[in-house]
């Protein structure tokens, strides 16, 4: 099979393409390195250095491709709203130009990378995938909207398609070529600012008065490479004509305490932070029910915490 990997010059796409090419595929990425950079793209990839907006790069992208994989997005929450044109843009506008392409091409399966963020403040923990959807960021809801597009077009073309909604993706990816890993700029990732935290920039905890065990957040976390083996998964399982939504995560979730005493593990040393109070709008727990990844794609995350942690840690100090 190959497969076209959008963002695949980016941490997570980046690891999907290794990881399908290790698994026998063939892969064409698209990336127009914005965010992602192009000596993460393993070189036995076909690179499209192309934007999603370039809709006869995409075509070409496509070209001959069985399924893809649609990671290419902008992510930042913050960045979400004070510059929500380029969100709608890019992510709702490049992936109606990907599917254009996928149609005009005849290809018939996606597996797209949606958000938890698409949920909002949830009314129930865990968040199920019944659970209402009533995103709080442009970010969030140009992902719903992308969601949507994807269920008429399997309503309407046959598409076979699965969205993976997950929260937070940890680790790292250990290639022949190096370490596959988080470079973002900026890092506004838990455990990258946990491993780079210094007495002189300190780690901020906000809020250690949570109705939680320890005090603080808890939130949902799991492994990249866990992660893209339930993309994969989902590109055997999608069912022609429809859209099926599929959370991902750690089945339980971490708090940032956790998170701050597996880094110590790794480090050999204590973290320095800082606690601060809590930010409007944090909820005290976020996680994901994966009982559905489990039915459909007989999936389940095998790597912990210590090991997304050992792991960035490895990957930044190697």
């Amino acid at each position: 099979m190959k497969v076209l990997v959008t963002g695949g010059a980016g941490y997570i796409g980046g690891t999907a393409v290794s990881m399908l090419l290790d698994a026998g595929y063939s892969v064409n990425v698209l990336d127009d390195c914005s965010t992602g950079h192009a000596d993460s793209v393993d070189p036995r990839a076909t690179f499209f250095n192309e934007s999603l907006l370039n809709a006869s790069a995409v075509h070409n992208a496509v070209a001959g491709v069985d399924a893809v994989l649609h990671f290419s997005a902008k992510s930042l929450v913050g960045e979400s709203v004070s510059k929500p044109d380029i969100y709608w843009e890019t992510n709702v506008s490049g992936t109606r130009i990907l599917l254009d392409a996928m149609h005009s091409a005849s290809i018939k399966k996606i597996v797209f990378s949606s958000t938890a963020a698409t949920y909002g403040e949830p009314k129930e923990i865990p968040i199920t995938e019944e659970s209402i959807t009533n995103p709080t960021n442009p970010y969030g809801a140009s992902k719903l909207a992308v969601d949507y597009m994807i269920t008429a077009q399997a309503h309407a073309y046959g598409l076979a398609a699965i969205s993976l909604r997950y929260f937070n993706v940890a680790g790292a990816l250990k290639t022949s070529r190096g370490w596959q890993t988080e470079r973002h700029n900026p890092e506004t990732h838990l455990i990258p600012n946990v491993l780079r935290a210094t007495p002189e920039n300190p780690l901020k905890v906000f809020g250690e008065d949570w109705p939680t065990a320890d005090g603080t957040c808890i939130r949902d976390y799991v492994h990249v490479v866990d992660l893209i083996r339930a993309h994969i998964s989902a590109l055997d399982v999608a069912t022609p004509s429809t859209h099926e939504i599929i959370n991902l995560g750690s089945g339980g979730g971490y708090s940032v305490k956790e998170v701050i005493a597996s880094a110590e593990k790794s480090l050999g040393r204590s973290v320095p932070y800082l606690s601060a109070p809590r930010r409007a709008g944090d909820p005290a727990v976020l996680i994901a029910d994966i009982s559905k990844a489990s039915r459909l794609l007989s999936w389940k995350p095998e790597l912990d915490l210590d090991a997304m942690v050992s792991d960035a840690w490895k990957s930044f100090s190697e």
